[in-house]
């Protein structure tokens, strides 16, 4: 008897991955110019080569980074670094436990390479792929490479040119990945059981944005709209039932 779609193990596998390469490979030619802009601006904040690569590299989370350019100055604030960094991927807490129904079957070593890839716009496709039955975590994988790549590889050309490059906002390229992720997440079936959760965390994040301290408003709406998204049914179950 074949398993139903619900049922299916995971797998990752080679052609998977390389499904996920090509499917992200359109916005991966965007991310090199969020790259690049980093890498113009580690420079101009003094950054040695080897350290803006690394952090590229190793780090790989553009809100993050640019956060750490803001507080780098000498001697470092290293507390004040590791407390932003983290506040800002609070957020994959969440993502990661959104993936869990579907990467917990793989062995530990295959997870974790899944998630040091994990990107808002890898994650946001794949897991739109599994809701529609995929169950290769290789297309997770390889759309995280795909971005990983582009942003080390744009990352090392703002590093090389320097400032030559200013302002890429002003061609629009600054809003190129909330229009995919947007695309991706609302692009799907509509489900109206899901427009309270989206409304609190906008809602949260942008008064968050103008009253808290900088990039916690990204905190503050993945926060809100999980809680809100886990508690409004558990509430609603329990009124139909009184």
């Amino acid at each position: 008897m074949k398993p139903s779609v619900e049922s299916a193990a995971a797998t990752l596998d080679r052609p998977g991955t390389w499904r996920g390469v090509r499917k992200m490979l359109p916005l991966a030619a965007f991310t090199v110019a969020f790259g690049l802009a980093f890498g113009v601006a580690a420079a101009q904040k003094g950054l040695h080569g080897w350290e803006a690569m690394l952090m590229s590299a190793l780090m790989f989370s553009g809100p993050s980074q640019f956060a750490v350019l803001e507080l780098w100055a000498f001697p470092l604030p290293l507390l004040a670094l590791a407390l932003t960094t983290m506040a800002i991927h609070t957020r994959h807490l969440l993502m990661s436990a959104a993936l869990h129904p579907w990467l917990h079957s793989l062995p530990k070593r295959q997870q974790f390479a899944a998630v040091f890839f994990l990107t808002d716009s890898s994650w946001a496709m794949a897991l739109g792929e599994y809701q529609r039955g995929e169950r290769n975590v290789g297309l997770l994988l390889g759309g995280g490479i795909a971005l990983w790549g582009a942003w080390v590889v744009g990352s090392g050309i703002g590093l090389m040119f320097g400032g030559r490059l200013v302002e890429p906002e002003r061609y629009g390229l600054d809003v190129i990945m909330l229009c995919f992720l947007l695309v991706i997440v609302v692009g799907g079936v509509p489900r109206r059981d899901m427009l309270l959760p989206w409304g609190a965390a906008a809602l949260s994040a942008l008064l968050a944005y103008y009253w808290l301290p900088p990039y916690l408003h990204v905190v503050v709406g993945a926060l809100v709209g999980g809680c809100v998204a886990v508690l409004w049914p558990a509430a609603s179950a329990r009124r139909s039932a009184s």
